[in-house]
């Protein structure tokens, strides 16, 4: 009986540990990551994701025990067709060159293997100061096939704050980055919609939303500074797709 229960006791434990490794943020419920794997390869932590009393989230990439932790969070929900909004506090343009920031819809195994299905905006220079930090990127439906992508350089002035939102229809994914925060004054940073050709590749399946800060190659920041990134919010708007011309038209 004594075991019995002590397996009741640890099991439960258990379980109440693994709720704790979720977060409630911009009305969406998240998985937080605590592993060690890709990308990078890089040991991502819990401990460096925080969701501030204004509502802001903090991901955060920190030095314990003489090694670089990174932070990875993704929604339990699969999110489809739909346009998919990203409100960044802090500067994106000014990251170390070892550092990425990525906001992304990433598959699940059912809906196909890494290098598929994927939608990125990332600010990075990989490694090369001279790279633009800035990239949007489709990864086609089916394995072995070429993705769809376009670079762009960031700058950003007046406090630094910046919105980024991708949008998925059936056929094709558009981009925008814009500064400021919604509501505010805004300058275009750069737009981009996948080739027509590409329609065939774009995913199809809904997927849950990530957001990383990690480390390229598993790297230290070159400078040999933590980082810190806050999002103030992001949204998904589900798409509404256009009434065939027969609706629209009277008896």
């Amino acid at each position: 009986m004594r075991i019995w229960i002590c397996i009741v006791v640890v099991m439960s434990v258990l379980a109440a540990h693994a709720q704790a490794q979720t977060v409630k943020w911009s009305g969406l419920e998240w998985n937080l990551r605590d592993d060690t794997g890709g990308p990078g390869p890089n040991t991502f932590s819990s401990k460096n994701i925080k969701v501030e009393k204004d509502g802001s989230l903090l991901v955060a990439i920190v030095k314990r025990n003489n090694h670089w932790t990174c932070a990875e969070l993704y929604t339990t929900q699969a999110l489809g067709y739909g346009t998919y909004q990203f409100e960044v506090e802090s500067r994106v343009d000014n990251l170390d060159r070892n550092v990425v920031l990525g906001l992304f819809s990433y598959p699940t195994a059912d809906v196909g293997p890494d290098g598929t299905n994927e939608m990125d905006i990332e600010f990075a220079r990989w490694g090369n100061p001279k790279y633009p930090n800035g990239n949007y990127t489709v990864w086609p439906n089916t394995p072995n096939q070429n993705n769809a992508s376009s670079t762009f350089e960031v700058k950003l002035k007046n406090g630094g704050a910046s919105t980024h939102h991708y949008t998925w229809t059936p056929g094709s994914v558009s981009f925008e980055s814009v500064t400021g925060l919604t509501g505010q004054s805004s300058r275009l940073i750069s737009s981009w919609t996948t080739p027509a050709a590409f329609a065939p590749l774009v995913g199809t399946q809904p997927m849950p939303v990530h957001i990383n800060l990690w480390l390229f190659n598993g790297k230290a920041p070159s400078n040999g500074n933590p980082v810190e990134i806050v999002l103030k919010s992001f949204t998904f708007t589900p798409y509404s797709p256009p009434p065939e011309a027969a609706k629209r038209r009277k008896p």
